[in-house]
């Protein structure tokens, strides 16, 4: 229950690190939240869970050559993570292999082999110290309680939440020659 937040991820502002194994093959990592060494993501939203360094969440892309090698390092005792196999044909972790598409819980405190297999594999890492709140949910709607749920239904219904000050209910706004992100206050952002 905090006032909204906007940001835009932009490509070009997510940092990334090539990793190479013995045979030189090549697992791509882009840190979207959290860290990698002495690579740190962008900024959160201020009201963020992710904005304590405690809570250690992290969100990585991990794109890696076919029969490429790289460890996964560990993380923190007490943080939840789940890597998300979904593209490639077989990833191996330690003795396991992974089929394609397929969610994959794992230990957190110990650091993993990962392989890819013959093609190429692309991988979701999301980690973080769990909230340990409760959970109410109604399609997009997530909060605390059912109370909280009615809540968030009667705001919905009777402001759109603040309103939708553009002409129409498109998610994207007309096509032009530059990417931008237009802000409610009628800003206009682009990448740097």
């Amino acid at each position: 229950m905090v006032d909204p937040h906007f940001i835009m991820l932009w490509e070009e502002s997510i940092p990334n690190r090539e990793v190479k194994d013995a045979e030189g093959r090549c697992t791509q990592l882009k840190i979207v939240a959290g860290s990698y060494g002495d690579i740190k993501a962008p900024s959160p939203p201020p009201d963020s869970w992710a904005t304590s360094l405690e809570t250690n969440v992290s969100i990585w892309t991990i794109k890696m050559e076919a029969e490429a090698t790289w460890t996964l390092p560990a993380a923190k005792t007490g943080v939840s993570r789940t890597l998300y196999f979904y593209v490639g044909s077989d990833l191996s972790i330690g003795q396991e292999r992974i089929p394609a598409n397929h969610m994959v819980a794992l230990k957190a405190d110990i650091a993993l082999p990962l392989r890819a297999g013959s093609t190429s594999a692309e991988l979701l890492l999301l980690e973080g110290r769990p909230i340990q709140e409760p959970v109410a949910h109604y399609g997009p709607f997530v909060m605390n309680t059912r109370q909280e749920l009615q809540q968030a239904f009667a705001d919905y219904q009777q402001t759109q939440f603040g309103g939708w000050t553009w002409a129409n209910n498109a998610p994207v706004h007309a096509r032009q020659e530059e990417r931008f992100a237009k802000h409610v206050d009628g800003r206009l952002e682009k990448p740097v």
